[in-house]
């Protein structure tokens, strides 16, 4: 295919001769979705999504056109209008660029994958039946739901001066939840979060006998949750398993870093960051234990990739260090704007909306305490499991959040299962109560194929990793039903 991209950057170079710089970016996405509700199928849907993005650079800006005729005919006319667009905004940038943010760079990515042949759909909806009925651990649950996607991204991306860049990312997704009801007492439980076990991987993620032992597990844990009392309403030890962690780092650290919502481009829609740019560098933003990583060389989490769609080269770059904030999630363009170093985490939803900084692979890197010391160590705290709720104010800084289950910490033993617990805190004093991390034994990384950024809006696949957490005097509470 890189030889017929060629042949349409040709052809836009013809259109638009007066662009000092013109990249072409094709994203075809294919996906299927299978889902079943109370042991009956519901629904399967499937699709294809192919087009091309035409970059042009005119005296120091960027403009975009975006098109699905794969065509000469049809590319010229979209860098025809990439550059009309680009000559428009000329002189009236928030910054002046120049092609030194479109690097010239050769990458090859493809996911690493065991099993390559799908699963035939009647396959895939045996597993969602037995999986309902697995859930269907009593008669007090209301509702079971099951469902299975997967799907590949293609991305192609030239350039006038020489990127040559090529990935493909495959995904697999699986969800499991039962709702339960006594009386007035109605429970939510799930395997990990709803699509929480998403990750790259090939057909060898719909291990169905792993999966249908989780859904047993949440059946009855749902069930469980009917009769416990409800979560204390105090200040204690809060104890975050990693499908929590993975909301947490997500909201409190992910959206708050990102250069573009600093720099202010986010702030009409998804909001801003209480933190600013003057602050990489020097913001003491958690504990010492706090050690954040930027890495989308992990094979198998969900936002892993060789470059990001400016062709800005995907390394491991620490975010925090011992608690200290030394660089933000931006790529090269909001590098430029900021003058502060970042990551390459530039991307698109599809081929028709333009890359803008999002988070990939944003990972707690894992301690030295085990599971069992840490709770050992807490006199009065609660373990909470898989979030169910989250508020966070427009500068990603005060936050509240709900989880489906919980467990109390007294004297250094895990107790009884409490229902509907919640905490609440500020971003950076929450991450600076951080008293233990977990080592490699707890880490687990979960994925978010749902994170909702820009106008018009993009919704991106992002990962998280992380060991479990111990935060000291956290405010914790119970509340619904």
């Amino acid at each position: 295919m890189r030889s017929d991209l060629r042949r349409l950057l040709d052809a836009a170079g013809q259109a638009a001769k007066e662009a000092a710089w013109l990249g072409l970016r094709r994203r075809r996405t294919s996906a299927t979705y299978y889902m079943a509700r109370d042991g009956s199928f519901d629904q399967a849907v499937g699709g294809i999504d192919d087009g091309i993005m035409v970059e042009a650079l005119y005296d120091g800006q960027f403009a975009y056109a975006a098109t699905p005729d794969m065509t000469p005919e049809g590319v010229a006319k979209a860098a025809a209008s990439a550059l009309a667009s680009a000559k428009a905004a000329a002189g009236r940038g928030v910054h002046r660029f120049d092609a030194s943010v479109r690097p010239a760079t050769g990458a090859r990515y493809e996911t690493p994958r065991v099993r390559k042949a799908a699963t035939a759909p009647d396959g895939v909806f045996g597993f969602l039946l037995a999986s309902c009925g697995a859930l269907k651990s009593s008669d007090e649950i209301i509702q079971t739901t099951s469902l299975v996607e997967a799907g590949r991204y293609d991305y192609e991306i030239v350039s006038t001066n020489g990127a040559d860049i090529e990935q493909t990312l495959y995904y697999l997704g699986t969800s499991l939840q039962a709702v339960a009801r006594r009386g007035d007492v109605v429970q939510l439980r799930t395997a990990n979060g709803p699509r929480g076990l998403t990750r790259q991987g090939g057909w060898e993620l719909l291990d169905t006998e792993t999966l249908l032992k989780e859904a047993s597990r949440v059946g009855t844990e749902a069930v469980e949750l009917l009769g416990a009392d409800t979560c204390p309403s105090d200040r204690r030890t809060l104890v975050l398993m990693p499908d929590q962690m993975m909301l947490q780092i997500h909201e409190s650290v992910g959206h708050p870093l990102e250069i573009d919502r600093i720099l202010g481009d986010e702030r009409n829609y998804a909001g801003g960051s209480f933190v600013k740019a003057s602050d990489i560098g020097s913001l003491r933003y958690g504990s010492d234990l706090m050690n954040i990583s930027y890495d989308p060389t992990v094979p198998g989490e969900l936002a892993s990739y060789g470059a990001d769609e400016i062709g800005n080269l995907a390394v491991k770059q620490l975010i925090i260090k011992n608690g200290i904030l030394v660089r933000g999630l931006g790529s090269l363009e909001s590098q430029a704007r900021a003058g502060v170093p970042g990551v390459a985490n530039q991307r698109a939803t599809s081929w028709n909306r333009p890359p803008i900084d999002r988070m990939a692979n944003l990972n707690l890197e894992p301690g030295s305490t085990s599971l069992k010391d840490m709770i050992a160590s807490v006199e009065k705290g609660v373990l909470m499991r898989t979030n169910r709720s989250w508020s966070i104010d427009d500068y990603r800084n005060k936050f509240q959040f709900g989880c489906e289950y919980g467990t109390l910490i007294e004297d250094g033993k895990l107790t009884k299962t409490v229902r509907d617990p919640n905490y609440r805190g500020v971003s950076s004093t929450f991450w600076r109560s951080l008293s233990a991390v977990g080592d490699r034994g707890t880490f687990a990384a979960y994925g978010t194929p749902n994170c909702g950024k820009g106008e018009p809006n993009q919704v991106m696949f992002v990962g998280h990793a992380s060991p479990v957490c111990a935060f000291s005097d956290v405010e914790v509470f119970g509340g619904g039903k």
